[in-house]
């Protein structure tokens, strides 16, 4: 299996080596700041950096010669879903969309917003697969990010190293492993076909052993620096001091 980026240097030194001319890049550039801003923390269930795999998402599509607005999109493809705007809501909203536009443009947040609309699931994968002739080709290009996140997830057996139920929904998935290399095939990207059967091959063969899965998780996670924590305490007990004149005089 071949080799694909984990950090936004290999990156752009990978779209470079394979002609991508420096228009093109700039862009990326762009998503990966914003991608900076909203997954700091985070990690996936494995413990791989959240950034890594969505670095190795667009390396992917990189290696597939999709257009640079593509790419651009598998920098932020779970922005959505995933992604610390700080608002304290869930999924795509206008002002997050506004957000994202402002930075990277209406193009790209197309991209992205689409790939949060996009259900996968064993069921709705079937049927992407029987409408898959009938998609527009923005449709087609975000089936194609979908496809090389889920091929991303398997790089370095990385699914292994998450929690049992996490494990299970993909190793047990084997149909849906099977539909996807159609589905690369059929979007014409034979290469994708190949990576993605090899590697479920080589995931359902290893065996990682337990005591070298740390995380066990089946969700991706945030572990914010400690600086910050401490500011939050800080805050907390700032708070509870100015409470107590209040209780003070309220019992007297």
């Amino acid at each position: 299996m071949q080799s694909f980026a984990q950090t936004n240097i290999q990156l752009f030194n990978q779209l470079r080596a394979d002609g991508y001319s420096t228009a093109e890049i700039l862009p990326l550039i762009t998503s990966y700041e914003a991608a900076m801003r909203l997954f700091t923390g985070l990690f996936r269930a494995s413990g791989k950096t959240f950034i890594a795999h969505l670095v190795g998402t667009a390396s992917i599509l990189g290696r597939l010669r999709a257009s640079s607005s593509v790419v651009a999109a598998g920098l932020l493809h779970a922005a959505y879903s995933s992604g610390d705007f700080a608002d304290g809501k869930k999924g795509v909203t206008e002002s997050r969309r506004d957000w994202i536009r402002s930075r990277v443009g209406t193009e790209i947040e197309e991209y992205v917003s689409r790939y949060a609309a996009l259900k996968w699931t064993k069921d709705t994968a079937s049927v992407i697969w029987r409408e898959i002739d009938n998609l527009e080709s923005t449709d087609r290009d975000v089936l194609l990010i979908r496809l090389a996140n889920e091929l991303e997830e398997f790089l370095d057996l990385g699914i292994l190293y998450s929690g049992e139920e996490r494990r299970r929904q993909y190793t047990d998935g084997s149909a849906v492993g099977g539909l996807m290399v159609q589905m690369a095939e059929k979007l014409g990207y034979p290469a994708l076909a190949t990576e993605i059967d090899k590697a479920f091959a080589e995931t359902i063969r290893a065996e990682i052993p337990h005591a070298l899965r740390r995380n066990r998780k089946d969700l991706s996670f945030l572990i914010a620096p400690q600086s910050y924590q401490r500011v939050m305490d800080a805050v907390a007990k700032r708070f509870v001091a100015a409470e107590q004149p209040d209780k003070t005089r309220r019992n007297s």
